[in-house]
């Protein structure tokens, strides 16, 4: 008799265990991969910590493609980057939206020097943090408002000076697929004290890799947009930054759901205060 397809299960004739389940062990399989990756790769590249920091990045380069293929041969995760071409060369300003931890990985190969705006305590982190602070990535107290600002933009500068790429998140943390924007002030202060083209992009990665809930396989897709040109209004850049990832994810994301054939879930209520910038900005998150 011939196999009938069920959303309860694998594909069709190929497997008999239920789909949750079977979802739920290649998340548990891939998260023990995962680690399991990252632990060898640590130990691995601690000789590369007393090296230039060109050398280690051609480490960290490694460990980041093994921890994506991870992603896709277990997870069953693929991954689809387009506007490669829209990059420019030297310094600029990366712009992206946060939903996973796939773009903290996968950004990272796509710039020739890139250094990422993060949380201080992910420096914190035993042996981890060595290698953010030696691969000179900027961190952030989040908690010291303007003077944050000041020392972030004071970083910055100095590693654009080297020709960089600065790479945030503008909204500050990981967010939820479909969850309302909360663009926070700093994107657009370091854009005007930078003095240097923006990036944006869009992505639906927290569709496929969601936190804290199992993965979902399918093909994960982010968009470089083409650059903003440097010295905008800051009122200006603000509102284009946010209407330019916004509008990217969310076609991505309408287009995930449609692969997936399910339907995204109800949207969620904005919380937190707002404060506009300018007349001309959108509504944007205080810090």
């Amino acid at each position: 008799m011939a196999a009938r397809a069920d959303s309860r299960y694998g594909r069709a004739g190929t497997s008999c265990i239920p789909g949750t389940a079977l979802t739920l062990l290649r998340t548990i399989l891939f998260q023990i991969a995962f680690y399991a990756v990252t632990l060898v790769f640590g130990i691995l590249l601690l000789p590369f910590l007393v090296m230039p920091r060109r050398i280690l990045w051609k480490g960290i380069r490694t460990w980041l493609s093994a921890c994506l293929l991870v992603l896709r041969y277990v997870g069953g995760v693929r991954a689809e980057i387009t506007g490669e071409r829209n990059i420019p060369k030297g310094p600029l300003l990366v712009a992206a939206k946060h939903q996973s931890a796939w773009e903290t990985l996968a950004l990272l190969l796509l710039f020739d020097d890139p250094t990422f705006i993060l949380k201080r305590e992910l420096t914190w982190i035993p042996v981890f943090g060595w290698y953010l602070w030696r691969a000179g990535m900027i961190p952030v107290n989040r908690g010291a408002g303007a003077v944050a600002l000041k020392v972030m933009a004071e970083r910055a500068a100095a590693e654009a000076a080297k020709g960089r790429q600065i790479l945030i998140f503008p909204e500050g943390t990981r967010r939820p697929a479909g969850a309302p924007p909360q663009y926070k002030f700093g994107v657009a202060h370091l854009y005007a004290s930078l003095g240097a083209p923006c990036v944006p992009v869009g992505l639906n990665s927290g569709i496929f890799w969601p936190r804290r809930k199992p993965l979902r396989q399918g093909t994960i897709r982010a968009e470089i947009l083409p650059p903003i040109p440097a010295k905008l209004p800051r009122g200006v850049f603000a509102a284009r930054v946010e209407r330019e990832i916004e509008s990217s994810s969310n076609r991505l994301m309408a287009l995930a759901w449609a692969e997936l054939g399910e339907t995204p879930p109800p949207p969620q209520q904005q919380t937190g205060k707002v404060t506009k910038l300018s007349p001309q900005s959108r509504t944007v998150e205080k810090s």
